[in-house]
Formats: C-alpha cells, structure tokens, sequence
C-alpha cells in the first residue's frame, strides 16, 4: 500500500459461504457507490428463483464473494512463489488489482442476470452483440468517474500511465499494440492498473489472439494472474469458485468441490507455454469435482425445463415493453431497455425492478407486455410440449430458434409461430466437448516448481466418453387443451422429419 494511502478501516462481512471476510478500504469505497449497490437488485439466477425459492440471492453477494477468493488465491501463490522465478514477484498493486476485478467483474450484468444477455439482447438488438463483460468495464469507468475515485485510487498506490486513455475500451480491445518489446522491457511502475483491472475483467482480447502477448496492463511474466478471476485457459477460476458453491447453498444442492483445498495447493509452475497457476497431482479428482457440479448445476436448475419456460415468457415481456419504456441517461437523453447499455447514468438504472414497474402500468402500449407477466404470477405459464436431441449431422444451430418455430408452425393449421418457443440448450463441463481438466496444469510433490499433464486417460477408464450434449425444447405460449395437443402433434412430426433421436417428453 502506498505510504500516503487513506486511513479507512477495511470492512468484515458475515457472508454465508465464505464466513467472516475482511475487505480492503478501497473495494469498501467501490461497494459504496449507487452502481456497485445496483447489483443487490439484481438475482443472481435469474428466473430461476421463480422454481427454486432459496434462489434468492443476488450479484451483490456474489461479487463479494469472488473479490474475497480472488485475494485468497493471489495471496497463496504469492506465499508458495518459488525463488527461481523473481521476475514475477507479485507486489501489493497485483493483490489490489486482482482483488478489483474480482469485485467489478460482473457490474454490467442487465435485469436477471444472463436473461438478459443471453435471451433479450440477442432478438432486441442482435448486431450489439451485447456482452455484460463489456458492460461492465464500461461500468466500471462510469464508477470511477461519478463517484471521483480515481484520485482515491492514487492514494492507495495503483498506477495511472500518462497518455493513455483508461476509459476507452475500444481502444484496449481493438488495436494491436504497436511496440510489444518496449513493452516487456518497462518497469513495473509504467503498467497501468486500470487496463490491467480491465482486462481481467473481460479476458482474451478477441483482436489480439495472434500477438505472443496480448495484455497490456502487466508483462508476461505476471500471466498468472490473468488466470485468477476470469480463466480462458482451463476454466478454473474464483468466479465460478463462488457461484458453484453459492448456487448450491440457495438451491439446496451438494457441492463436491473443495475451494480450501485449491487454494491450498495451487502454485506458479512453469510450463511449456509460460508460467500458469498449477495445482498438486493428487487433487485431479477435486477439479473433476468442480467441472462435474457445473455440469450438474445446469442439469437441474440452470436449464430446469419450467425454469426456462418462464424466463422466455420474461423475455417476451421484456421484448414487448423495450420501444415503450424510456429511461433516462445523462444529459435527460431517453433510453429503450435495449440501448440503456449505451449510456451507463441509465443502464445503473435498470435492475429486476423493470417488471415491477411494468407490472404495475396502466398505458395501452405496455398491455401485451402486462399481460404475460400477469399470467407469469397467476403461474400460467408456458407449456413444454416435448424435448429432443439433434443428431450429429443435423446442424442445429444456437441462432435458430426462430427459423424452427416457423418449421413447427407449418405442421399445423391450429397454431402460428408465435404460438411456439424453441429453447436450444447445450450442457457441458466448460470447454464444450473437450475434457477441461486436459487443460489443467499439475505439479508433483518431488518436482514443486515443474508443471505436468494428466491426461483423462491417465487418471481413469471410467470417465465420461463425452463432455458436451444438446437439447432441444419446444414450449407452447397458449395454455388451452386443444392448443397443447395441436403443438405436441406438430412437434413430434418436426422431430421425425428431422430424424431427431428423441422425441415427447
């Protein structure tokens, strides 16, 4: 910490998971900020809660919870730091650094979490290709700048290089750098903190992935730490640390993965491709744990069948009410739901409370969308008709929901397209159909500072042949028996047209 830095107290929170956990002063100057506090009015899960009761927990917590483990695993690495790698020495900036990303990672989710990212923007505004990381970096400078903490940010020693632009992602994200040596050859002092915060928060960047290193805020001798809060690499990272455990505390459901025991045995190791965050070989079957409980998270509540239903039912609400609703931004500017992203004084504006406040309208315009949120809480919902898996070479695509409503809709004289949903789904343990922990780094005891590969097949015969599968679902927005039975009918001659492996439900 910088020897001048202010004298706040950090902070202990009760947390559920976590227990009691201590806070550095600045991240309690962050937290207490109108755009951090958003995130207590948005759930974590979405509509989920409307099936699971205990899901009630919000982005709030969650954030806390990942900023906490984010110190705990850079703090570990840096007691267990081998004295043959001096040059990634990690110093108090990394620590404070890591521990911002972790906290800010998610401030630019929308209403329900990934409902809107995931199921709204991509039929609202599908060209915005609208991704919440994005958000929230943009976010993140909103905070900084609203709430004049940049200067607080100084006292506590991070680093602000002069000439560069620290609020302009488009920048960090679309140009190359144009002297990567130079780079390597500064010292530690000339990294900027907040495209380092940055880029943890958002990861690989996309336009860079042929550079030999694509960061700008640390050199690539510190590439560990880009591991830490987002991990592109295995998929191991505190984020999902979190969630998995939280999800299953408010789901009521078991988490086999142990977090003390990572944090425990995880080292910087080097590797072939660099220095990477390595874990002890006997814990093998702990991240196989981790991945598995992804996996079974999304099997029994994440894609929870009726639980689907009712977020695209909050989807259409969202989707009828977006060219009526105005909120307002900076400047009195007047924002759709689907261009509030646009302007971050509107986005920290919109959270869950947007259903409320069309639930509670009297205008014409927004009666369509009062409507299916009114049959939502009298638990009229949609009714799945029937699921289904695409063979190899049917060539379903996550974009073509509504090409296939309109194949369903073709089938019968009874219904329209819009009488059907499609919901296409794919489940995975985190790298789609490889095996994750084939990406995974391990050590020996004998050999602390050298990494190694445990392949799946060294670990055991009985593991999973597969790691991916699709599923396809078919709701019916109308309720009525006749509707019902007209949209099972057509869905079953779709799934033998299609020579689908099954069909009903």
């Amino acid at each position: 910490m910088a020897k001048n830095a202010p004298s706040t107290p950090t902070k202990i929170f009760n947390d559920p998971i976590h227990g009691h956990i201590e806070l550095h002063p600045l991240l309690i100057r962050i937290i207490d900020t109108p755009e951090f506090q958003r995130l207590r009015y948005i759930k974590q899960l979405g509509g989920k809660y409307y099936v699971f009761p205990g899901a009630s927990h919000n982005r709030f917590e969650h954030s806390l919870g990942v900023a906490y483990l984010a110190g705990c695993l850079v703090k570990e690495i840096k007691k267990k730091q081998s004295e043959k790698m001096p040059d990634d020495t990690i110093d108090e900036r990394d620590i404070l650094c890591v521990q911002i990303a972790g906290l800010c990672h998610d401030l630019g989710h929308g209403p329900f979490s990934h409902l809107f990212d995931q199921r709204f923007m991509p039929i609202a505004d599908p060209e915005k290709k609208f991704k919440h990381e994005q958000a929230s970096v943009a976010m993140l400078d909103h905070l900084i700048e609203s709430n004049n903490l940049k200067d607080v940010m100084k006292e506590y020693g991070l680093v602000f290089t002069e000439g560069k632009d620290e609020t302009s992602t488009d920048k960090e994200q679309g140009e190359a750098s144009e002297d990567k040596a130079s780079q390597d050859e500064a010292s530690e002092e000339q990294y900027d903190d907040l495209i380092f915060i940055k880029e943890m928060i958002i990861g690989y960047h996309k336009d860079k992935k042929d550079l030999d290193w694509p960061y700008e805020g640390r050199g690539k001798e510190k590439s560990f730490l880009y591991e830490i809060v987002a991990n592109k690499i295995s998929g191991i990272d505190v984020d999902k640390m979190d969630y998995f455990a939280r999800d299953c505390h408010h789901l009521g459901m078991q988490n086999n993965f142990d977090v003390k025991r990572f944090l425990a045995f995880a080292r910087i190791c080097q590797t072939k491709d660099g220095k990477h965050i390595c874990i002890r070989d006997k814990e093998v079957w702990n991240m196989y744990d981790l991945f598995y409980t992804r996996y079974c998270l999304h099997q029994r509540a994440y894609q929870h069948k009726v639980a689907n239903g009712i977020e695209i039912m909050i989807t259409d609400a969202l989707l009828a009410a977006d060219p009526y609703i105005k909120i307002e931004g900076s400047g009195g500017n007047l924002f759709k739901i689907s261009e509030s992203m646009n302007d971050m004084a509107a986005y920290t504006k919109l959270t869950d409370n947007i259903l409320q406040e069309i639930l509670h309208s009297s205008g014409e315009d927004l009666e369509p969308a009062r409507k299916i949120l009114s049959n939502l809480e009298k638990r009229q919902l949609y009714k799945i008709v029937g699921q289904t898996e695409p063979t190899a070479s049917t060539g379903i695509t996550m974009k073509g929901s509504s090409e296939y409503e309109a194949e369903l809709a073709d089938l019968t004289l009874k219904l329209t397209k819009e009488d059907f949903r499609v919901d296409i789904i794919c489940m995975n343990y985190g790298k789609k159909d490889q095996n994750p922990v084939d990406s995974v780094w391990f050590y020996e005891k004998s050999n602390p500072d050298d990494a190694k590969e445990i392949l799946g097949k060294q670990v055991s015969r009985i593991l999973p042949r597969f790691f991916e599968e699709q599923l396809i679902r078919v709701y019916c927005t109308k309720t009525d028996d006749e509707s019902i039975e007209a949209a099972k009918e057509a869905f079953n001659t779709w799934c033998r047209k299609k020579n689908f492996t099954k069909s009903g439900w």
